[in-house]
């Protein structure tokens, strides 16, 4: 299973983090083209999990040339069965924007771009989000996380987001009960 280096959408580029990048975030350094309140404590969380050449890990966030925040998997897909959603391989997804971006559809852009390429994959995706941030369960919902898991041991939800219907290349992307206006209910 692989995945571009970098992914494009209709406003964003998502590529994955070099080791220049990785190697300033770890010494705090500042890079032409990061937005002055990147990188977030997530995002430097998150370049714990980077491994040169892992197209599974951490990705900048790019609008313009402006390095707004960072998305990405936390590794390469493995074999979960839930006892609702059967067996697939998965993953976890997070993100995470500076606060002046918030409010554009940013993450839900960048959501979506990812989770088509893991629907290409034939690989499930779940996201853990605390209870109380509304804006990041508002995009997960948009999305398609419609599993709900329960609390994982830091007390954040679990979210799944089920395969498309029809199988791995079926899909185009778009997240089931995903349409303009709707907000797809969780399942227990």
């Amino acid at each position: 299973m692989t995945l571009p280096a970098e992914v494009v959408t209709a406003r964003l580029r998502l590529p994955l983090w070099t080791r220049r990048e990785v190697e300033a975030m770890r010494a705090g350094e500042r890079l032409p083209g990061w937005h002055p309140d990147f990188p977030r404590q997530d995002d430097l969380d998150a370049a714990s999990l980077w491994a040169e050449g892992d197209p599974w890990g951490p990705r900048s966030i790019v609008r313009g040339v402006t390095t707004l925040g960072s998305i990405g998997f936390f590794g390469a897909p493995e074999r979960h069965d839930d006892r609702v959603l059967g067996p697939a391989p998965e993953t976890e997804v997070g993100y995470g924007l500076v606060a002046q971006a918030w409010g554009w559809g940013f993450a839900t852009e960048a959501l979506t771009a990812l989770l088509a390429l893991a629907d290409g994959e034939g690989v499930r995706v779940r996201a853990s989000v605390e209870p109380t941030n509304a804006r990041s369960l508002r995009v997960l919902a948009k999305c398609g996380f419609t599993r709900l898991r329960g609390p994982d041991e830091d007390g954040n939800l679990v979210l799944a987001r089920p395969l498309p219907a029809g199988g791995p290349t079926s899909g185009s992307g778009s997240a089931p009960g995903s349409a303009a206006g709707s907000v797809p209910r969780l399942e227990r």
